[in-house]
């Protein structure tokens, strides 16, 4: 199986007599609450889902990251994972110090061993990682209504933080140990916000005839707007993955964070995730991770001729459709007809003809899918 990135799977899960003393010792220490973004980093850096993070990131990584997309060790790192807090709350804070992570709930999820106390250019982190400044990007947005300092250091994780989707959790060392299970030694990973159409499943199962078994691992967390429920995107899933697919081929697991929309960059942040949790490949589509027009169509895949040292191995797929002459979904290397006999793969006409109360045709969505998504009240995020 893949090596975790950077070699080794990250544990900062305290247990036994150490979660014990972190448990009593929390509670006397300075606090700072976090936002359900936050505390999903928290436990992503904890369970080895960002290993080789094993906290947040120092002026010097942040810096790399930024200017580099490495880490200042020089391993491919592309997205900032920080934690950013008002200039008051840092001013209380010292260096060398521990410091109580609380969770939204305001239960006590983490100790962050506090390094450094830094501040950071938030038009400069915009452009860098989104490649804009316009605050319409949902990322660029967030960066603007960012507190002014960031923190950094090692974190000890003392609770998870219970999700609604708690049976579709699976950390790097549980999916690593359920693929050994099944025998597979190459997985490819399918990274998805949405419900799935066609062309989804033509992608995955088109990878998956390439390797051990698939693993559809949806982003589960804040979006933006307009994008499906996390909810809608479970059950669509799971209908689709009951009727149309092997089972012994396939399974699912979530991944709790919050959707950046960087594109390109995300693309490989996206793929060190997977690598974690034992994907030895990654199914790379049309502007994954994009948003708007702010990416060029395939800039997602271009960027992985940066990374030839990230291992787990892209598959991309640039072209398909259905072909009402051929009768199947193709793509422009297979097909010989003109686009008269095309139907693309658009979400947002998909979506309209949602919201106008309309089901999609056959050749775009399984009907199985179609009625759990029509079967919502709202199926989108306002």
């Amino acid at each position: 199986m893949i090596q975790p990135h950077g070699g080794k799977l990250i544990d900062r899960v305290l247990k036994g007599a150490a979660l014990d003393e972190a448990k009593k010792r929390a509670g006397t220490l300075p606090a700072v609450r976090l936002d359900a973004e936050s505390t999903s980093d928290v436990e992503n850096i904890a369970t080895g889902v960002f290993s080789p993070l094993e906290g947040f990131l120092s002026r010097k990584d942040f810096r790399s990251v930024l200017d580099r997309m490495r880490l200042s060790n020089n391993l491919a790192w592309t997205i900032p994972v920080v934690l950013a807090v008002d200039k008051k709350t840092a001013d209380g804070l010292s260096i060398g110090e521990d410091v109580a992570l609380l969770n939204p709930a305001g239960e006590i999820a983490a100790i962050l061993h506090l390094t450094e106390k830094y501040g950071y250019d938030k038009a400069e982190t915009a452009q860098k990682v989104f490649g804009t400044v316009d605050a319409a990007h949902p990322g660029v947005a967030k960066i603007v209504n960012m507190p002014e300092v960031l923190l950094a250091g090692p974190i000890d994780l003392i609770r998870e933080t219970p999700t609604p989707y708690q049976k579709y959790k699976l950390s790097p060392r549980e999916t690593r140990r359920l693929f050994q299970e099944k025998g597979w030694t190459t997985v490819v990973g399918f990274q998805t916000r949405n419900t799935p159409h066609i062309g989804h499943e033509y992608v995955q199962k088109s990878a998956l005839t390439l390797v051990d078994g698939l693993f559809i691992n949806p982003v589960i967390g804040k979006k933006k707007k307009g994008d499906y429920r996390d909810e809608v995107i479970l059950s669509s899933y799971e209908e689709l993955i009951r009727n149309y697919y092997v089972p012994e081929r396939t399974t699912m697991a979530i991944l709790m964070m919050e959707m950046r929309y960087a594109g390109p960059r995300e693309a490989i942040f996206h793929a060190v995730i997977r690598k974690n949790f034992g994907c030895s490949h990654i199914i790379i589509g049309r502007d994954h991770a994009g948003v708007g027009s702010y990416y060029a169509p395939f800039a997602a895949q271009e960027i992985f001729a940066d990374f030839p040292d990230l291992e787990i191995t892209p598959l991309f797929f640039r072209s398909f459709f259905y072909c009402k002459k051929c009768g199947s979904v193709v793509s422009d290397k297979i097909c010989p007809h003109g686009k008269e006999h095309q139907i693309q793969f658009r979400g947002t006409e998909i979506r309209d003809l949602l919201l106008r109360g309309e089901y999609p045709p056959a050749e775009l969505v399984r009907p199985e899918v179609a009625k759990i998504i029509m079967d919502e009240k709202n199926p989108f995020n306002e």
